[in-house]
């Protein structure tokens, strides 16, 4: 298009004519018109290609608003935010070593329960949340840890000494 309005110009100039404006005026027209439309044409696609990889990404929760029958997903790296039901993909394995002693990684299938707390070693999964909050197996231990009133032996024996320094300083 561009060489057509040059030509427009050009070879309408010969044999002592004037040059031929009109022509070269439509065809630039026609160049901008073309372009703005293009450009805009082109803009919209790439929103519309943006806003369905939008949709299509997985979208990450807050631990706190997860409730029982919520759909996440377990990988590498992630600590579990809630207590869940492995549902589909790769055998995982499970540092669970904050919550029960357990120095090695375990294995977890689909099918199997992974707590809340525990860091994801290896693999990548989708799982459902089955509890969270105080109703996991940590927030449990927590709340019989906290509701227990029985003094145990090595708190008496620190007490006690306790009791003889004070007095010892008192005197």
């Amino acid at each position: 298009m561009e060489s057509a309005a040059i030509m427009a110009i050009a070879l309408s100039n010969g044999g002592g004519k004037a040059p031929d404006w009109q022509d070269f005026v439509g065809i630039v027209l026609l160049l901008i018109i073309n372009s703005t439309i293009s450009f805009i044409e082109e803009n919209n696609a790439g929103n519309a290609a943006a806003a369905l990889m939008a949709g299509l990404a997985k979208k990450t929760k807050d631990a706190s608003i997860l409730v029982p029958g919520d759909l996440i997903s377990v990988k590498l790296g992630d600590i579990i935010p809630a207590d869940a039901r492995l549902w589909e993909g790769d055998p995982l394995k499970i540092d669970q070593s904050t919550l029960t002693g357990e120095s090695l990684p375990v294995t977890k299938n689909p099918g199997d329960e992974v707590f809340s707390g525990s860091t994801c070693k290896q693999g990548e999964i989708e799982a459902v949340v089955i509890a969270t909050g105080v109703h996991t197996f940590f927030g449990k231990a927590a709340h019989l840890v906290d509701s227990t009133n029985n003094v145990g032996h090595f708190q008496k024996v620190l007490t006690a000494i306790g009791n003889w320094e004070l007095l010892y300083l008192l005197h």
